[in-house]
């Protein structure tokens, strides 16, 4: 299996559920997922739960991920999309076609960096104004091109699973979806 390094960007008030979601099943497939702080290594999400990153995003941003996927919360999504590197990395990935991702509130930062001009996406139903460049849809996990989007901590684990999909290929999605009992 070759390698596949995701990066996982935290800012403060990030949704918890949705972050541990995502690097757990990504990492239970086999990626090499890299947790990156805006600005600190030990980072609060919006619930009061800190979480400590593998690195700062300065040190890691400059690097190429075959997935970049962003956890939502807020003000953690708000973080994101007003973060330059942010930008400037989803940008890159997107257009190298590599994956870019986004669950919740987080979508916008995708937005922000253009990447839904013209595509389908979702999220937490709040945000779906803010994403007046792409079709809103309702459903739980919407993939158009190499844009991933999700709606919320409800439905974390079917996003992370669809990404191991469409990182690993359907036999991992499907034997990992059996190892966690999740019935698909």
């Amino acid at each position: 299996m070759a390698d596949v390094r995701v990066l996982v960007p935290l800012a403060p008030g990030f949704e918890e559920i949705e972050a541990v979601t995502i690097i757990d099943v990504l990492r239970r497939a086999g990626a090499e997922v890299t947790v990156a702080g805006l600005k600190e290594a030990s980072v609060e999400g919006s619930h009061g739960i800190r979480m400590t990153a593998d690195a700062r995003l300065a040190e890691v941003c400059d690097r190429a991920f075959d997935l970049v996927v962003l956890p939502g919360g807020m003000p953690g999504a708000a973080n994101l999309r007003d973060d330059d590197r942010v930008q400037q990395v989803l940008q890159t990935t997107a257009q190298a076609g590599r994956w870019v991702a986004a669950i919740c509130a987080a979508p916008i930062a995708l937005s922000s960096a253009g990447l839904l001009r013209g595509r389908s996406a979702t999220s937490y139903p709040s945000f779906g104004d803010q994403l007046e460049v792409a079709t809103y849809r309702e459903e739980r996990v919407v993939v158009d091109g190499n844009v991933v989007t999700s709606r919320g901590p409800g439905t974390a684990l079917a996003f992370a699973l669809e990404l191991v999909r469409l990182l690993f290929g359907d036999a991992e999605h499907a034997s990992l979806a059996e190892a966690m009992l999740v019935d698909l």
